[in-house]
């Protein structure tokens, strides 16, 4: 099992998110990033914000990569 922080993973706070693969992580941090958007957290806020970013740049793939290449080397 691996785990990583919401913060690794484009948030902005120090929860660990842990699982067997990438996707376990991934849909752990999704979740919490919702619980965060209706919650209205102001950091996650910001944290979504630059996420959004990437997704307009279309450098969203290459930044998951590298998530996924960090979650590997664990």
């Amino acid at each position: 099992m691996k785990s990583m922080t919401c913060n690794q993973l484009g948030g902005s706070c120090e929860q660990v998110f842990s699982g067997e693969t990438f996707g376990d992580l991934a849909a752990q941090s999704q979740q919490h990033g919702k619980q965060m958007f209706v919650a209205n957290d102001g950091p996650h806020m910001a944290a979504m914000s630059k996420m959004m970013e990437l997704m307009k740049s279309g450098e969203m793939n290459s930044w998951m990569a590298a998530r996924k290449a960090e979650f590997d080397s664990l």
